[in-house]
């Protein structure tokens, strides 16, 4: 007669699997009685109160509540106001260098420094003489052009 080919290795790891998957099975059912999935209706409702924060109570109707003018509400950009701002300024050479082609104006207003190049003058200047300009965006900056003597 021949021999069970089930050693006593192989029972025992069968052992252990089918009570691995009886304690799996046994865990699963009692997540599944303990869950509180799929409860209530008044469970999920979520109430937002007058500063944006969630709560679980609904709302006071006893408040009272700010009226507010539909009509006062502004949609979109509002209307730009035009304002004049006199593009010619008023200054003052701070420094020219008559060899390089180029100095730097001084405002009055603002006591601001200004890159001026040789082309953008209008008149013949000294260091020290006043002026009135114009400014244009430059590559590095703002630069002062058709300066004129004052």
């Amino acid at each position: 007669m021949a021999k069970s080919q089930q050693s006593f290795g192989k029972k025992e790891r069968e052992k252990k699997r089918l009570k691995k998957k009886l304690d799996k099975q046994k865990l699963k059912d009692e997540r599944k009685a303990n869950s509180t999935k799929g409860g209530n209706w008044e469970d999920m409702i979520a109430y937002v109160d007058e500063f944006g924060n969630l709560t679980d109570t609904p709302p006071d109707p006893t408040l009272k509540k700010k009226k507010i003018d539909a009509s006062s509400i502004v949609l979109g950009i509002p209307k730009k106001v035009e304002v004049y701002v006199d593009p010619i300024k008023k200054g003052k050479i701070d420094f020219f260098n008559d060899a390089k082609g180029f100095g730097f104006i001084r405002e009055l207003d603002t006591q601001e420094k200004y890159f001026v190049h040789i082309n953008g003058m209008i008149d013949q200047f000294v260091e020290g003489d006043k002026c009135t300009f114009e400014l244009e965006q430059g590559m590095k900056g703002l630069n002062a052009v058709r300066v004129k003597k004052a």
